[in-house]
């Protein structure tokens, strides 16, 4: 499985996200998923199993990818959210 963290540039953000997302498969111990950063026009179908995205570019994301392969969060760095989001979507 391959989860994309995706934000507008593909630099910054989506690689805090990144990160976030790794710790947080790791407390849920949830292991052999690959995880890479994204600019929103490199989020593409096919390009990932499953897309985290804020909420303010989930629209964008909304016209290319199906809303059953992507994560909205409310904010990008609330670990809690992103944990309980992927235990739902993965567990």
């Amino acid at each position: 499985m391959k989860i994309a963290a995706v934000c507008g540039m593909g630099m910054g953000s989506s690689f805090i996200l990144e990160m976030n997302i790794k710790d947080s498969l790791k407390e849920l111990n949830i292991s052999d998923v690959e995880v890479d950063h994204f600019d929103l026009t490199s989020a593409t179908p096919g390009s990932a199993d499953l897309f985290v995205v804020a909420a303010d570019l989930a629209p964008n994301l909304a016209q290319t990818i199906p809303s059953e392969d992507v994560i909205v969060l409310s904010s990008i760095v609330e670990k809690e959210e992103l944990k309980q989001k992927l235990a739902e979507k993965l567990i």
